[in-house]
């Protein structure tokens, strides 16, 4: 017996699959429905997979996703730039702008290997404190002491954000380290 694949089908759902938490079943899912129920749909993200793609680039200062030289961030001439946050990806600036608790400035830094000493000594300019946010993990805690004594003897205050147990969760669902310095952290009632 003959086996029964469509060359077309199987490199789309095979695309969808390379995606980050797109298992088999939900690739196959939106493969299905992107060429049998909405093709027009199919087409607009094609079309804007491709813009963005080709349009997105790093801005030259704090490595956020942008369409210019400069993300709108730091472009911003309203922005505290006397705050700078450093994050670990551009997704990270994504999710504490939603929370419009932070109007500072912003440093992606992914990992040690990849920091460039001088860019980031560009980037602190006229910053009087830093808060790294960053999730608790050994490899960032070494990153975040890295990062310090690069940059000590400068006049900047550094700071991290704070970490626990999140309201509403039990806590034998709590990993170990967060609890750790839940209780490390803890404050006066």
């Amino acid at each position: 017996m003959k086996n029964y694949k469509i060359e077309a089908f199987e490199n789309l759902v095979s695309a969808f699959g390379s995606l980050p938490s797109i298992g088999k079943k939900t690739a196959i899912r939106l493969a299905y429905h992107a060429v049998m129920e909405d093709g027009f749909a199919a087409m607009k993200l094609a079309h804007a997979l491709e813009t963005g793609v080709n349009a997105i680039q790093k801005c030259t200062k704090c490595h956020n996703m942008s369409e210019d030289e400069l993300c709108s961030i730091c472009s911003d001439p309203y922005r505290d730039s006397s705050k700078l946050c450093i994050v670990q990806s551009a997704k990270d600036i994504l999710t504490i702008e939603e929370s419009r608790q932070f109007d500072g400035v912003y440093y992606v830094v992914s990992e040690v290997r990849d920091l460039d000493e001088a860019h980031l000594f560009y980037a602190v300019g006229g910053v009087d404190e830093i808060i790294f946010a960053f999730p608790p993990s050994i490899a960032t805690d070494t990153m975040i002491l890295y990062i310090e004594d690069k940059l000590t003897g400068l006049d900047i205050k550094f700071t991290k954000i704070a970490q626990g147990v999140p309201s509403g969760v039990e806590l034998d669902n709590i990993d170990v380290m967060s609890l750790s310095r839940a209780l490390e952290a803890r404050v006066k009632i």
